[in-house]
């Protein structure tokens, strides 16, 4: 019964009311989506911002919302949380449709579970009349980062604290700054007018339409904006703020501008220039002129998230904006353009057309990311970022995603609280990669052409993802690049409704040139047994040959296709090579799943590695074999040796890319058999391995200009961090060396002898082996930088120290809202204290013994809370660790609400650890003295 009135509220039947007076069925509405009753037509938003008393920071104003009855109900029913609203004030009047009666609100109630406002009518709403509400509210600035919050800087010059006011609304938080329809289906166009104190400026969604002064206040004045375009209110934004901005000038472009704190305008130039660029990339691509007049950026110094879409007014952590080519590394730069790219990729996808429920979330995420991808492809081809964000987040995804608790790309939301969960790897990254894969298979036409159609559809309108994948088909079928039998729906279904991946075992019968493959989950806890691990997945199949060695087609050869009843169908392939040859399948990654091959493949590919021509096998694919290689021995499907054997041809390999998957391999590795008594051999492997490619690279030796390749120098970057971490030739002392100049100089603010890539190398090393003054020097340098990039590399460095002690005040620093580090910065510090082999045992011990503090201190943000667990997951090792993590869990859980998907992750995390630990450490340890 329960379900049928669950269905019937979901109609917009159910009339909602919490007035306990009342004895009907209407108190029953307890749905946690809005009755579809009552739909907003339009908004008119007055708010007035004090910002110049910092001991009563707060704002007041009202809403007039236009609304349309589409069924008859006794109330209006919408979402306001922790506002001030004097009822009296109240009044509800119908402006349209049949015979004009008067009316008003009768009573007024709330349903704090799902933060409802439900405001009882004198008259009956009829269907089809149109109504004008109005609400005054007011509020604090909160502290908590979400809704319409106060953030500050400190201005050098006055020597003074500064306040500005800025919103983040997503996913579920306009509630909190104005009462509204706080769901991404009811889109309206917005009238913002914005009341502040003149000596600051006020920006919002829209440009500025007109000025005027304040009725009563001295100095205020109103500035009202334009009229919007019709957007979901978790989209809408505005700041009072006394920043600086600088103008962008693109011919034909949309008014750009990018704003940041007067003292850190210089570090705007990077974004200003790129941001118009990107813009200008995705109105061609996709086919649609970037709708609105105007488009500003803005780097705020304390925000939750790492950017936010708002359409027309972009809001950004200063870290994702703001860059400073003497302070910021080759990859922070990368990082600005990514995100910035990201951001604006949602302007389109996401603003323009926007997810009809929270469900479909990855719509948004999992697209922004592909394209931003493209973007900067297409703006700095010599980055070869599509191929660095492409293997990075496949990496991403086949360790998250080979979790048992994992969760599907598309999964169904039923609370508030479960949103802000599925911002997560697998919305971003596993949606960036099934998005490529299907990009490859069906091509550029099909694929542009699809998203074009779906774009122009659904243009100011909201969308699912089955409508996405009907425009595909239809293009797909159009430009003959899926076979007619065929549709996106049930490739991609596959792939986004089920949890997981595949690993596709090829077994090759060497004498008939054929090879079978069959596919089954693929999972690092070894004790789900085979007959569960099931599933099936549409996978096309893309491969190439010794002989042949194409490996720029990625376009499937054949497909691994599953039965009616979702069974997987076992595939053989024809016409392949005799056993002299290899088989490598998967070309360039298109596809997220792993390989496991037959022991005689597997010996053929480590040939032409360890001896052959191992560069003409691409290097995506070169990545690949090492990330199969080491993971299915994890898992014990494959023998370490055969694994260990196939990295030894690392000493031959010069690209980033392997690297990179060998360095997140062994890093895991490394973390495990450091708390154990093999742990010489493995440093002595590491150092045999690490030795000819830091010497090819010169070294830690400034040498970064004369590296032409982009990627050459983020290369040496990474080399170099574990070259100083395993005490490779002269690393250490040359890192020391640095420091002690830097630390030399009369101004170490101002000049800086460090290498910008090494920086974090050079800090961690010098922290490490250095004295207490070492760690003062650079704390001071920490509280003087003004540079976000610069800030984050010296709070990772601080972590660094083995003096328990000085970890230990590091720790309480961190969570000390009096001192220095803002608290969307204290994960860093926390992690980098708990990476630490010294630091670990107190960074778990801190967590455990003050879970109850961290909780309030993050709240109502959890989700940085969650970003401290991924330490203690990686290197709890033992059974009795396991045990005790698991009783605090069950003992703390108050503590740990909203927490409960990374809880359990975490938990697995440390399963799988002690179950390696058991089973490979010993066979592991063996194969590397084998090899010294």
């Amino acid at each position: 019964m329960k379900w049928f009135l669950l269905f019937v509220a979901a109609l917009g039947l159910g009339l909602a009311t919490a007035d306990s007076s009342a004895d009907s069925i209407e108190t029953t509405y307890n749905y946690y989506r809005l009755p579809t009753s009552l739909r907003p037509q339009k908004y008119h938003l007055r708010i007035l911002t004090l910002l110049e008393n910092p001991e009563d920071l707060r704002f007041s104003g009202s809403v007039k919302i236009l609304i349309e009855a589409l069924e008859n109900t006794k109330n209006v029913t919408l979402h306001s949380k922790n506002l001030t609203i004097d009822e009296s004030q109240i009044t509800l009047r119908q402006i349209g449709g049949e015979g004009k009666k008067e009316n008003c609100v009768s009573s007024t109630a709330v349903n704090p579970s799902h933060d409802f406002y439900i405001l009882n009518t004198c008259q009956e709403l009829l269907a089809g009349n149109t109504y004008e509400l109005y609400m005054p509210f007011a509020a604090d600035l909160n502290r908590q980062l979400e809704g319409y919050y106060r953030s500050s800087y400190k201005d050098p010059v006055a020597n003074l604290t500064k306040w500005i006011s800025v919103t983040q609304f997503e996913p579920a938080s306009a509630r909190l700054a104005f009462p509204c329809f706080d769901e991404p289906d009811f889109k309206a166009p917005f009238v913002v007018t914005l009341g502040y104190h003149k000596k600051y400026t006020a920006i919002s969604n829209m440009p500025e339409k007109e000025t005027k002064p304040h009725e009563t206040l001295a100095d205020y004045i109103w500035c009202e904006f334009q009229e919007s375009v019709p957007m979901s209110t978790y989209l809408v934004a505005y700041s009072v703020n006394d920043f600086s901005h600088k103008p962008s000038t693109l011919p034909n472009s949309a008014l750009f501008r990018t704003w940041a704190r007067p003292n850190a305008i210089d570090q705007c130039d990077y974004a200003a220039q790129f941001g118009p660029k990107v813009l200008q990339y995705y109105e061609q691509f996709f086919g649609i002129k970037f709708p609105l007049p105007k488009i500003d950026q803005i780097a705020v110094p304390d925000f939750s998230a790492g950017a936010m879409e708002n359409w027309g007014l972009v809001t950004y952590r200063e870290i994702a904006l703001l860059y400073s080519a003497a302070h910021s590394s080759l990859a922070d730069k990368q990082r600005v353009a990514s995100v910035v790219a990201h951001e604006l990729a949602h302007q389109w996808f996401g603003n323009l057309v926007t997810m009809k429920w929270w469900t479909d979330l990855w719509l948004n995420e999992g697209f922004a990311t592909y394209v931003a991808s493209l973007g900067v492809e297409n703006i700095n081809p010599e980055w070869r970022s599509m191929e660095q964000e492409s293997l990075s987040n496949l990496l991403t995804i086949f360790r998250r995603d080979a979790l048992e608790s994992s969760h599907p790309i598309s999964r169904p939301i039923q609370m508030v609280s479960e949103i802000s969960e599925s911002f997560d790897q697998i919305s971003y990254q596993k949606g960036s990669t099934v998005l490529r894969m299907m990009h490859l298979f069906l091509g550029e036409e099909s694929f542009r052409s699809g998203l074009q159609a779906y774009l122009q559809k659904f243009s100011y309108k909201n969308a699912e993802q089955d409508n996405l994948w009907e425009s595909l088909t239809q293009a797909a079928h159009k430009y003959r690049s899926l076979p007619k039998s065929y549709d996106i729906k049930s490739i991609m279904d596959s792939w986004t409704l089920q949890t997981g991946y595949p690993v596709i075992n090829v077994t090759r019968d060497y004498a008939a040139r054929t090879a079978k493959l069959n596919q089954e989950r693929y999972l690092l806890n070894t004790q789900v047994a085979r007959a569960y691990r099931g599933g099936c997945w549409w996978v096309p199949l893309s491969y190439t040959t010794q002989a042949v060695q194409d490996f720029n087609n990625t376009a499937p050869k054949a497909w691994m296709e599953c039965g009616k009843n979702g069974e997987s169908l076992p595939k053989t392939i024809q016409d392949l090579p005799g056993p002299d040859q290899w088989v490598i399948f998967n070309t360039q990654l298109s596809t997220l799943y792993k390989v496991n091959y037959d022991a005689q493949n597997w010996k053929l590919l480590i040939e032409t590695l360890t001896n052959g021509d191992f560069e003409r096998i691409h290097v995506i694919n070169r990545a690949q074999l090492i990330d199969d290689a080491l993971y299915l021995a994890w898992t014990d499907e494959q023998d370490y040796e055969i694994a260990m054997r196939l990295i030894e041809y690392l000493q031959r390999e010069r690209e980033y890319l392997p690297w990179k998957s060998a360095f997140e391999n062994l890093k895991r590795v490394g973390r495990i058999v450091r708390q154990t008594p093999d742990f010489e051999f493995f440093k002595r492997y590491m150092k045999k391995l690490i030795l000819p490619i830091y010497e090819h690279l010169n070294g830690i030796n400034d040498t970064f200009s004369a590296i032409p390749q982009q990627d050459q120098v983020l290369l040496k970057t990474m080399v170099v961090n574990w070259a100083c971490q395993y005490q490779v030739g002269d690393c250490v002392p040359q890192a020391l060396a640095y420091y002690r100049n830097w630390r030399a100089e009369a101004n170490p603010d101002e000049k800086n002898p460090v290498p910008i890539n090494v920086r974090s190398t050079v800090y961690c090393t010098s922290i490490k082996h250095g004295s207490d003054s070492d760690w003062e020097f650079l704390w001071t340098r920490y509280k003087k930088s003004n540079v976000a990039a610069e800030k984050r590399t010296i709070l990772t460095a601080l972590g660094c120290s083995r003096e328990v002690w000085l970890l230990q005040r590091y720790l309480e620093l961190t969570f000390d809202p009096k001192e220095a580090i803002r608290k969307q910065d204290s994960m860093w510090a926390f992690q980098a204290v708990a990476f630490n082999e010294v630091g670990f045992l107190l960074a778990k011990k801190y967590f455990m013994d003050n879970v109850d503090f961290i909780y309030k201190f993050y709240h109502p943000l959890t989700k940085d809370m969650s970003r401290l667990l991924s330490p203690l997951s990686e290197q709890v090792i033992t059974l009795s660790d396991f045990n005790e993590f698991k009783d605090f869990v069950n003992n703390s859980r108050q503590s740990l609400k909203g927490l409960e998907q990374a809880i359990q992750q975490t938990l697995e995390i440390m399963l799988t650890n002690v179950q390696w630990k058991e089973r490979n450490y010993h066979q592991m340890s063996r194969s590397i003295q084998q090899l010294l």
